[in-house]
């Protein structure tokens, strides 16, 4: 823009700045990666959403830090990639298909697998559209050319070539496990789709006969209804109370089959009765022992947690019904003999709520150590990932040095289905990319592949892998950082890890940049029962996304949760509002000046030195902390810089030589407030993305957008310290005679007098060559500078770095009136102290009250006590 040929609009409307600026990024291009050889690459991969639904305030913050690195790094002349992409989210998103199906009066079974997964094809559009919406109104930098899906062709192959290849390795294989099943989806889950709760049960103690008639044998359970699928009792073989009972077998009430006493030392012996029911097909624990033993696993339910054949009469029932009448039934049989109340811990899944069952199933698995063990030696090396905060490597580390393996197969439709054949007579298993060519006499796999297993692809295969040669995987990875939130470092950040190593033989990202949960203003979390959820969308609506995106990225440190609260929002909107009148201000009072009339060659005054220095400053500290990912720091430091230092120090005083006569001065006052600005607004451009642009739009620059603007250098030409201590010596007399004035009650309106008593010489010179910014700050009547200066009797005083303040009191206030005022002051406060004094030597209070309380108590008593002092001390002063 060659110069300054439209203003800013007297209000500050985020709504009318923000339409139409993202749709004029995207036409310009701004944010395509351009494959520019000369420039070095940077890329993000954003963690992508489920198209379950809308974003919440978690994605707003994670995607805003995305976009400040990506548009840091883009103006920093890096070639950035930040990838879009979304998944497809397989048992969250096929309950909210089915769900909608229910609501019709249908369910998957009635529309046959072909049908119903075209059904969810169309809820992904609907949603991705949505969130695509939701991208564009947080202003989101991203590179659509390249957008991915977790279901698309090319993602589909790389998760074929995956599961193929580490098939072949041995690492996959297929095998009968207790998993981890939800009855409600009918599906299984992995350890980290099961959230534990603390649920009131009972402990069901029983005694099984043993089978010679010589007695019994004392064991207790949680889950009775599983005692229809016992194959064993087990004890510790080193128990005396048992050992005479190893080999023999007791008889299996209601069901009266008999079963072994089994030795093992699985079985604590301090607990309960020292012998344990053993279950191997409903228990993860029972299972690995009976294998040890060779024991038979009988299952006793079906997939919906109804009661099977195995259970005889109970087939048919529900788990927690047959747990009723079993216990009835046990009762009426004299072998159940006591139930104990218990509060313990049960999985519920994560996705249905319904409680899980430990359940013996075939399933597919990956072989997790040899995977967990490169992944851990990785970070012992140089080539290491990097966790910001490091304390999350410690975190990623357990985890995977207690790893199990992977339960990979999941009983859906929408999904990744799972690449293996079983030949119809023969039961052979085929697993390739594609089927076997003599297709019809194979079926394939019904099963799904968790999603983690596709997403945990994603830093590559959204490149072209396995391609190896494909041009943006070839530049663009690995990938520079990943930010994502710490409840899913198991889930997503330790798998892409290990795929990542294992495919591409390099870590998957250089950084991982770990944030917080968003919790209410009273630091609970979000949820749909508390009813305290905010939808960022609204937050955009009032505020605009700018304030959302600036507080969300500066309210908290890497690792923190972060506390959401409209007021402060609301105090964020009033910044971006100060810096627009600020730049309205200085735009109409840049007349027509041109990028190239902007001009430093002429004489500068103190306050422009200082600015230029402040701005060198700034510009080093927020590279730094932005480096660091330290962003509430680099909030602090431009919230000081342009409130504090450009808007209300460097402004007001430049309008001394903007309203003056001497045009050289103007010019430089001009050409310095463009510069700062222009500046200024690149450094916010990261956060605050449209404002900037707007304001920018509206300086002399010679550059298309602000997206592609360079990132501001330090111009160590610019500074000068000793104008910078100048300035700082200045702004504190003014400060101080402001606060003196506050304090006695006399408007800026009203003349003064004022002496300063400077600490040498040098200090003094300093004040004479700036007597016009103290004549036009503090408005004396009277200004008096000088080394020596006498103290006037009865005036304020204040002391600061290098100079003496005295403001004689006669003209500064009516004595007699001040006095008056002081002393209903004193009264009030002899008053206070009386009070707080009384209640804390009140022994009963003391003995009872909360610490708390009476530390809040003692506060107040040291409070009004020094008031008191100085309020004492005024009033002598004023009476001479």
């Amino acid at each position: 823009m060659e110069g300054n040929e439209k203003t800013l609009s007297t209000k500050y409307d985020p709504q009318a700045i923000e339409a139409g600026r993202y749709q004029y990024w995207l036409e310009g291009k701004f944010f395509e990666a351009k494959d520019d050889a000369e420039k070095k690459p940077y890329t993000i991969v954003i963690p992508p959403p489920n198209v379950t639904g809308k974003l919440h305030l978690g994605h707003a913050w994670d995607t805003t830090l995305q976009d400040i690195l990506t548009r840091i790094k883009r103006m920093q002349g890096y070639d950035v990639l930040w990838l879009p992409g979304m998944d497809h989210a397989g048992i969250a998103t096929q309950a909210k298909v089915e769900a909608k199906l229910r609501e019709e009066g249908k369910s998957r079974y009635d529309l046959g697998r072909e049908k119903f997964v075209e059904e969810t094809w169309k809820w992904k559009e609907e949603y991705a559209s949505h969130i695509r919406e939701q991208w564009s109104k947080l202003g989101l930098g991203l590179d659509y050319s390249r957008e991915r899906f977790t279901l698309d062709e090319g993602l589909s192959k790389a998760v074929r070539e995956v599961f193929v290849t580490l098939y072949k390795k041995g690492l996959i294989y297929r095998g009968e496990y207790i998993i981890n099943w939800d009855p409600a989806t009918k599906t299984a889950l992995s350890d980290i789709e099961v959230i534990y709760k603390d649920i009131q049960g009972a402990f069901y103690h029983m005694r099984y006969p043993l089978a010679d008639g010589s007695g019994s044998i004392e064991i207790a359970t949680t889950r009775p209804e599983t005692m229809l699928g016992d194959t064993a009792i087990a004890v510790h073989p080193e128990d005396e109370r048992f050992k005479h009972l190893i080999g023999k077998t007791v008889v299996l009430p209601i069901v009266g089959r008999e079963i072994p006493i089994v030795a093992d030392d699985y079985v604590d012996m301090e607990f309960g009765s020292g012998a344990v029911k053993i279950t191997p097909a409903h228990d993860p624990n029972d299972f690995e022992l009976g294998n040890r033993h060779n024991l038979e696993r009988v299952l006793v339910m079906n997939v919906d947690g109804s009661m099977n054949a195995n259970a005889g009469k109970y087939q048919g029932m529900d788990r927690f019904e047959c747990r009723k009448q079993i216990v009835k039934d046990l009762q009426e049989e004299g072998v159940l003999f006591k139930i104990e109340e218990h509060l313990h811990s049960v999985g519920h899944s994560e996705r249905s709520g319904a409680v899980v069952e430990p359940y013996l199933s075939t399933q597919w698995f990956v072989k997790m150590q040899p995977l967990a063990d490169e992944a851990i030696n990785l970070q012992s090396q140089e080539e290491k990932v990097n966790f910001v905060p490091e304390r999350f490597e410690k975190t990623y580390l357990h985890w995977m040095e207690n790893i199990r393996d992977w339960c990979i197969s999941r009983q859906l439709w929408w999904g990744h289905r799972i690449p293996a054949w079983y030949h119809k007579e023969t039961g052979e298993v085929y697993v390739d990319h594609e089927p076997p060519s003599d297709i019809e006499n194979w079926e394939q796999d019904n099963d799904v592949l968790d999603t983690w297993f596709s997403s945990a692809l994603w830093p590559f295969s959204t490149m072209g892998w396995p391609d190896k040669e494909a041009a943006d995987f070839k530049r663009y990875y690995p990938t520079d950082a990943l930010v994502t939130g710490y409840d899913i470092i198991f889930f997503w950040v330790s798998r892409m890890i290990f795929q990542g190593l294992e495919f591409t033989g390099k870590r998957p990202f250089k950084d991982v940049l770990i944030h917080g949960l968003v919790r209410d203003a009273e630091g609970r979390k979000m949820s749909k029962s508390l009813g305290n959820g905010v939808d960022p969308m609204d937050v955009i609506a009032q505020y605009g996304a700018d304030s959302l995106r600036y507080f969300l990225s500066t309210g908290s440190s890497p690792g923190q949760d972060l506390r959401f609260s409209m007021e402060k929002v609301e105090a964020t909107w009033n910044f971006a509002n100060k810096i627009w009148n600020a730049s309205r201000f200085a735009l109409m009072n840049m007349g027509d000046l041109k990028f190239e009339d902007i001009d430093f060659s002429g004489e500068k005054s103190v306050a422009d030195k200082w600015i230029l220095t402040r701005l060198n400053e700034t510009i080093e500290s927020v590279t730094k902390l932005a480096d660091k990912y330290e962003f509430g720091e680099v909030g602090r430091v431009l919230y000081n810089f342009i409130w504090d230092e450009f808007c209300d120090w460097y402004i007001e005083m430049a309008k001394l030589p903007l309203y003056g006569e001497d045009e050289q001065a103007k010019k430089t006052t001009r050409s310095i407030l463009a510069y700062v600005l222009d500046n200024t607004m690149r450094l916010l451009h990261p956060f605050m993305p449209f404002i900037t642009e707007e304001i920018w739009q509206n300086l002399p620059h010679n550059g298309e957008s602000i997206t592609v603007a360079k990132w501001p250098e330090v111009n160590q030409e610019l500074s000068d310290d000793q104008a910078a201590g100048e300035m700082r010596l200045l702004v504190d007399i003014i400060r101080s005679v402001r606060n003196i004035r506050a304090e006695v009650n006399t408007p800026m309106s009203k003349q003064i007098k004022l002496h300063i008593k400077a600490k040498d010489e040098a200090v003094l010179s300093q004040l004479e060559k700036n007597r016009s910014y103290l004549e036009r700050f503090c408005n004396p009547s009277e200004l008096v500078l000088a080394t020596e200066i006498t103290s006037p009797d009865k005036a304020m005083t204040s002391v600061v770095t290098g100079a003496e303040l005295f403001l004689p009191l006669e003209g500064l206030i009516n004595i007699d009136e001040e006095i008056k005022r002081l002393e209903k002051e004193l009264d009030k406060l002899d008053k206070e102290v009386e009070r707080v004094q009384k209640k804390l030597s009140n022994e009963g209070f003391v003995k009872k009250a909360p610490q708390k309380v009476i530390e809040e108590e003692q506060a107040k008593e040291k409070d009004y006590l020094e008031r008191r002092e100085t309020v004492r001390e005024r009033i002598s002063e004023l009476r001479g």
